[in-house]
């Protein structure tokens, strides 16, 4: 693989510190530190200004939750030891479990959890519909707190147990009081690791520290929940822009886990003695069609392509590995609490000339649609051909524009028109831990131009949502979910293009290593 010149520094950069590595593994002994290989490079610290995944994961292991989701899905007490709601649904009142302490040697208190839920509530979108029906949160005392709410809010579990993509993770008060629009310049938290910000090389590399004085839940670990038992020393991050030779360093004994291998370079480690494991969480694909300009403003459209899109043909081409895909038409995930095939029917060419029929029905009147993809995200790379050469089969005109992923996002959250630099047909992928949630998955925020990308306007839906969080009952929350799932076929809010796995590989040596929705190294050890 052909590295560009950032990538060649960056790779020295991470040769460097395999050598001060080593130099250091001699001295303490092997067993006391993890090397590991994540993703992607580190470069904000801040998990409530940034819905990026290595931030999240890199909070996992500074921070705690007040819940967290089990292997199930399912929100179980992290910080809290116990609480209580009101038999009319309006009161809350969480009691934290002892021996909390942030890592300068305070206590966590309800004013630290208080102040941590006002900072993420203002940027969450599930945290602003618990701020939109809480009238009073008040400490009651050291550690306890209560929410005095305008309506019932049955899906206050899951809020708090929030995993991605911007989970509710406690910081001290001083640092919570932040706005969060202002970045935190320090990383200070109650989880089993510390973070060691004087080694802290952004993009490159970054180091954690046990905290020694961390009491994990006496439960097993199960998912996020349950304990979080640090057993290293040290978890040393090195992040390689070559996925190639990371599994190279890897099986050279200078790494002991990367976090992602995709299911076309595993076969690179099949026939080692490379422990080689499935994600807990699949990665799900998606076409998104921006509803604020024409022509898929036009429901007649959308759903003529909805017509002729099969999933299988996308793995085949994007994944190609018939044992690390699935076809999924559950929109709140396959194999999750909430999952049904309400609404869905698989799509196919035969169905092309009623999809015509369609087109000719709509407002579409020839003009070029504009397909918008980055070049530089592997996961992105089969989407856009494949989706253009659909079009084209409907005799809908498209061109693909291809940009750097900074450069996609912010194109993608433009509602302008095309002329003026808007887009037509984008694509998305998800880690499945984002759609289980039918508040927090952002493919069903219907807010229009307020919304999520693709600006989907469905009033109906968002009163949907409305009801989900009023229940408390999860066989009832399901039969709304249901309702969801329907809705967002029929108005085609946006198209799936099914599930596939990818996968975390780890040296002979490494044990109790967790396998949770979330990638997690809290827990691992060294034989």
């Amino acid at each position: 693989m052909k590295m560009n010149r950032r990538e060649a520094m960056l790779f020295s950069a991470s040769a460097m510190l395999f050598a001060a590595t080593s130099t250091r593994l001699a001295a303490q002994g092997a067993e006391s530190v993890v090397r590991f290989a994540p993703h992607a490079a580190l470069r904000v610290l801040d998990p409530v200004t940034t819905s990026a995944y290595v931030t999240r994961n890199h909070a996992y292991l500074v921070y705690d939750t007040l819940f967290a989701v089990d292997s199930n899905y399912a929100p179980q007490p992290q910080m809290v030891d116990s609480w209580e709601m009101s038999d009319d649904g309006l009161n809350w009142t969480f009691t934290l479990r002892d021996g909390l302490a942030f890592h300068d040697g305070a206590p966590v208190t309800a004013e630290d959890v208080i102040a941590s839920i006002r900072r993420w509530w203002q940027v969450d979108v599930v945290g602003l519909r618990l701020q939109g029906v809480t009238e009073e949160l008040t400490a009651d005392g050291e550690s306890s707190f209560s929410f005095r709410l305008s309506e019932p809010f049955g899906a206050m579990l899951e809020a708090l147990a929030r995993s991605s993509s911007i989970p509710l993770f406690v910081m001290p008060k001083r640092i919570a009081d932040l706005d969060p629009s202002t970045m935190l310049e320090e990383v200070i938290g109650s989880g089993p690791y510390r973070f060691l910000a004087e080694e802290f090389r952004p993009g490159v590399s970054w180091s954690y520290i046990r905290n020694e004085d961390y009491v994990p839940r006496s439960e097993p670990a199960d998912g996020l929940a349950g304990g979080k038992v640090p057993r290293v020393e040290r978890i040393d991050t090195i992040w390689f822009p070559s996925p190639d030779t990371a599994i190279s360093a890897l099986q050279n004994n200078e790494l002991d886990i990367i976090e992602t291998v995709s299911p076309d370079r595993r076969i690179m480690l099949q026939g080692t003695d490379m422990q080689l494991v499935e994600r807990a969480s699949p990665t799900a694909s998606t076409i998104r069609f921006n509803w604020s300009q024409p022509p898929f403003n036009d429901v007649r459209l959308r759903k003529a392509v909805q017509m002729v899109v099969s999933q299988l043909d996308y793995l085949d081409i994007g994944v190609g590995d018939p044992e690390a895909y699935q076809t999924c038409g559950a929109l709140f995930g396959c194999g999750t609490p909430l999952e049904t095939d309400a609404g869905y029917t698989e799509g196919s060419l035969e169905n092309l000339e009623a999809a015509k029929e369609l087109v000719a029905e709509s407002d579409y009147d020839g003009e070029t649609v504009i397909i918008i993809t980055p070049g530089d995200v592997a996961s992105f790379s089969a989407l856009a051909p494949l989706t253009q050469q659909l079009l084209t089969e409907l005799g809908i005109k498209s061109e693909i524009e291809t940009m750097e992923w900074s450069s996609f996002l912010d194109r993608r959250s433009s509602t302008d028109p095309v002329a003026e630099g808007g887009w037509n047909v984008a694509h998305a992928v998800f880690d499945r831990i984002d759609l289980v949630s039918p508040l927090g998955n952002m493919n069903f925020d219907a807010r229009g131009n307020e919304g999520y990308t693709g600006f989907v306007d469905d009033p109906e839906t968002e009163e949907l949502k409305t009801q989900y969080q009023r229940e408390p009952d999860p066989e009832k929350q399901k039969a709304i979910a249901e309702e969801m799932q329907k809705r967002a076929y029929d108005q085609v809010f946006y198209i799936p293009l099914g599930t596939y796995h990818q996968y975390t590989a780890l040296r002979p040596e490494v044990t109790d290593f967790v396998n949770a929705p979330v990638t997690v190294v809290y827990s691992l050890d060294k034989a």
